[in-house]
């Protein structure tokens, strides 16, 4: 049975799980849908992406041959696109956040109504808990065997410029690059026949929310936690974190003491990822490879846009909240508030998701008592 792949953005997480997992999947057509032009006219020249992956000693680089492009904005390649969408099998969207959907859902669309009771699965890799809701939501119509999946991506990347390191950019003649992390565990929720879809990496779990509360509060939580104490120690990169071994183990028992103690109690007995040693060397790994040098990334990306990440649900501050639901003491992840709110000032922090300024005092008042 043939099988056709299409990516709907050409960022690192596209290209370095899903045309990567279709490629050794066995998918016989890889299709990305893209509006940069430069980069269309690239990858129409050469129809080859190449991802450099950082491993924990090395960076090994990797050439997807025969890729296809079509650009939506283009009315000579939206009819391609749209016919070769009608038969597709997984679709992955990979925009710079939901609101986009309102741009690729019309000609998705379009094309489903070509083939309505075709079976489809469309992954959404957007960092949002509601993107799959989100996306039916655009598509504004029902197809019977169409299905919209949320995903848990708990791998690090980043884009790189022509020039910066001696790495191959994504394609010949374009100035830019992506470099992913080795990591390749991919959570996604689940759907009828998913486990015949063939995308290597991508595991489904009848429920998503604990692992992406693990994300959130784990994974995130604390990349910021050490991002902060980083930049108050004068690093401009996550890997300089490593001369500094007392904000490295700190992270790993923020980790372990507080944001993992509370979900591991949470989600006792939900899936083997809660168990206390599992957790504790997932955790482990997991700042190794925050501050890898090969990775190289910048803090100013992980601490950036703190108001939104100092959300009430958001990264710390839910890690916080969970563990006070838990019992758990946080004095770490405290910490962590107490450094972001000194980079970032309270009224600052007000105009995000916090409603008043008496429940931020009052929240804040809360940990000092811990």
């Amino acid at each position: 049975m043939s099988k056709t792949f299409i990516g709907i953005g050409a960022g690192p997480i596209q290209t370095g799980i899903y045309v990567a997992g279709a490629a050794d999947g066995g998918f016989d057509r890889i299709v990305l849908a893209e509006v940069e032009p430069t980069l269309v006219a690239a990858l129409k020249e050469h129809h080859s992406i190449t991802v450099n992956t950082a491993e924990a000693d090395r960076i090994t680089t990797r050439t997807y041959e025969n890729i296809e492009v079509y650009n939506p904005n283009d009315p000579n390649d939206l009819p391609q696109l749209i016919d070769i969408a009608k038969d597709a099998l997984v679709f992955n969207t990979a925009l710079p956040a939901t609101k986009f959907y309102k741009f690729c859902a019309p000609w998705m669309q379009a094309a489903f109504e070509k083939n309505p009771n075709g079976r489809r699965y469309i992954y959404t890799s957007e960092n949002s808990t509601t993107a799959a809701s989100d996306f039916q939501t655009a598509l504004d119509a029902h197809f019977p065997n169409t299905y919209c999946l949320d995903t848990v991506i708990g791998k690090m990347s980043k884009v790189f410029a022509a020039g910066e390191n001696d790495l191959p950019t994504l394609t010949p003649g374009f100035a830019k690059g992506h470099l992913v992390e080795a990591f390749n565990t991919i959570y996604t929720s689940s759907a009828p026949g998913i486990e015949e879809v063939g995308v290597k990496n991508l595991y489904a779990k009848s429920d998503l929310v604990p692992f992406e509360e693990a994300k959130l509060y784990g994974h995130n939580a604390n990349h910021l936690l050490l991002a902060l104490m980083a930049a108050e120690r004068g690093c401009n990169y996550m890997s300089e974190a490593a001369n500094f071994p007392d904000i490295v183990e700190y992270t790993i028992q923020a980790l372990l003491q507080e944001s993992g103690a509370a979900l591991c109690k949470k989600y006792a007995g939900v899936d083997e990822y809660f168990e206390p040693a599992n957790w504790e060397a997932w955790a482990r790994e997991l700042v190794r490879r925050m501050i890898s040098p090969l990775l190289s990334d910048a803090i100013a990306r992980v601490a950036r846009d703190l108001t939104r990440k100092l959300g009430w649900e958001d990264r710390i501050v839910g890690a916080a909240r969970l563990c006070m639901a838990q019992g758990v003491a946080c004095p770490r992840l405290r910490h962590g508030i107490d450094i972001a709110l000194r980079f970032n000032a309270i009224d600052a922090l007000l105009e995000g998701d916090w409603k008043d300024r008496e429940g931020a005092l009052a929240f804040a008042e809360s940990l000092r008592r811990m």
